[in-house]
């Protein structure tokens, strides 16, 4: 069960993450908003890229491609997951298979930007994709710095934790 949920969790991260992204490509400065909430390495590919306008263009032509080629969130299966959470008798396997439905549809999603993305890349040159590549770097540092970090709360969370109940 708590794959399952890790995965509908995540693909509806990596959703808000696709629309940011597009923003960012198709708004009229390239760089989201600073500071905003769903920030993760996926919506922020390109900081730090110097593109020409060009480049800015075709990247703009392919996101609006992509958003007119991909189907909509299917509002409906969201509906029937609330009705399951919010139902008086919990039925797991109900829930299991709408999550695997839907984790389904989002990996659909996620594959498809995925190829967007690829062809983003591939517009960049060789110096700018090296860039991209060393600021890539950099953000996994960050990121396994963060888990680190994590890992080493909750640790210190469970043994304060134990020590109260003994």
């Amino acid at each position: 069960m708590r794959k399952v949920t890790t995965v509908v969790m995540a693909s509806t991260l990596a959703l808000s993450s696709l629309s940011h992204a597009a923003e960012a490509v198709t708004g009229d400065s390239w760089h989201p908003a600073e500071g905003s909430a769903q920030r993760n390495t996926q919506s922020h590919m390109f900081d730090g890229i110097s593109l020409t306008e060009h480049q800015r263009q075709q990247m703009r032509d392919l996101m609006q491609q992509a958003r007119h080629e991909q189907p909509p969130v299917n509002v409906s299966e969201v509906e029937t997951m609330h009705r399951l959470v919010t139902a008086e008798k919990f039925d797991e396997s109900a829930v299991r298979a709408q999550a695997e439905k839907m984790a389904q549809e989002q990996v659909a999603r996620q594959v498809e930007m995925a190829r967007v993305r690829n062809q983003m890349y591939r517009l960049l040159t060789p110096e700018q994709q090296a860039v991209l590549n060393q600021k890539h770097q950099q953000r996994m540092e960050q990121l396994r710095s963060v888990t680190q970090w994590q890992k080493s709360s909750s640790l210190k969370l469970l043994s304060s934790s134990s020590s109260r109940t003994q």
